[in-house]
């Protein structure tokens, strides 16, 4: 393994492995196994530091891994170590026509079967698919949705594109959804791409991609309308929600993204980038939620980085994505790094 310190951040970095194709999303099993999405339509195992040759499901037909669509969320049941169940996001065709349904799968003896679909008919496409599966703290299903290239569809309550969607373990819609009978969390979102919850305050963020440039962080709340594609940046209108931050007329690109609950960077909210090939480091004042505040980015070297997540130990594990079609592919890409807190 390759250990380096980069930047004078308080984390040494080694690479866990390499050669992955496209990987998207990752999740951690009680018993210390790392489940990571391949966009292709492979669900990988790196169990001891090592990349396990086989897949735990490879998907056929009707899946289809095209533009950004594919296999990419993945999320593990906090009851895992009992019923083995994880969530998956994915991208088919049926009739002609590009969707995106939320699978349950069960895991045994290294091997997954679908168990069952929670949701589906997710309207899809080549692009702005969104994605992002995470259980929240209230242990219900959160799943981002993007625009899938129609940005009219995000105000529209009764689709589930360009939306934050909520739904119980088992498909079941929760009722204390701000829209009775509907998984529509909050809505207007072009293409939502990252969820963290503060560990102090249990808030939910996003990260979304704007529209050449204004890339969001948002603070999410039940019902809330995010503008797109009303208003974006510092555009206001009454009853629409403006972003924390964005990134003005440069382009973060900003994917999967997590808050670090210890160490030097405790409380602190790290977003991965695409486009910026770079890890953005946030604060945000205690008892202010809305009060963020820009304090470096690091990790440039690597290219385009898709996913970061907290490891239960604290360490930061990172996924590039050079092979996605719009990176410049360096040897060995893609890869999982491991940052471990010095």
């Amino acid at each position: 393994m390759l250990r380096q310190n980069q930047g004078g951040i308080p984390y040494s970095i080694e690479i866990v492995t390499t050669g992955l194709q496209v990987p998207w999303a990752l999740d951690f099993t009680p018993d210390g196994r790392i489940f990571l999405t391949e966009r292709p339509g492979r669900v990988r195992v790196v169990a001891q530091g090592r990349l396990l040759p086989e897949p735990l499901i490879t998907f056929s037909p009707p899946f289809i891994s095209i533009g950004e669509g594919g296999l990419l969320g993945i999320a593990v049941d906090p009851e895992f170590s009992k019923n083995h169940f994880f969530y998956v996001y994915l991208t088919y065709e049926a009739g002609g026509q590009i969707r995106n349904r939320i699978v349950r799968l069960v895991e045994n003896n290294q091997v997954a079967r679908i168990d069952r679909v929670l949701l589906d008919t997710i309207p899809g496409s080549r692009i702005h698919d969104g994605g992002r599966l995470k259980i929240g703290p209230d242990r219900l299903l959160y799943a981002t949705t993007g625009d899938a290239g129609i940005s009219s569809s995000a105000q529209n309550r009764r689709l589930l594109s360009g939306k934050i969607l909520r739904i119980q373990r088992n498909g079941a819609i929760p009722s204390r959804n701000p829209f009775r009978g509907s998984p529509v969390y909050s809505l207007g979102h072009r293409n939502p791409e990252g969820l963290a919850w503060d560990p102090r305050t249990r808030i939910l963020y996003s990260s979304e991609h704007g529209d050449s440039g204004h890339d969001e962080i948002n603070l999410i709340q039940a019902g809330g309308n995010y503008g797109w594609p009303i208003i974006e940046g510092d555009e206001q209108q009454e009853s629409l929600v403006r972003p924390l931050i964005h990134s003005g007329n440069r382009t973060w690109a900003p994917s999967g993204m997590t808050f670090v609950t210890r160490g030097p960077w405790r409380n602190q909210l790290l977003v991965a980038n695409l486009r910026g090939s770079q890890i953005l480091r946030f604060s945000i004042e205690e008892g202010r939620p809305r009060s963020i505040r820009l304090l470096s980015s690091f990790f440039r070297s690597s290219g385009r980085i898709r996913d970061i997540v907290e490891g239960p130990d604290g360490s930061l594990f990172v996924l590039t994505s050079n092979r996605d079609g719009r990176g410049r592919v360096r040897p060995g890409d893609d890869h999982l790094f491991r940052l471990r807190p010095v």
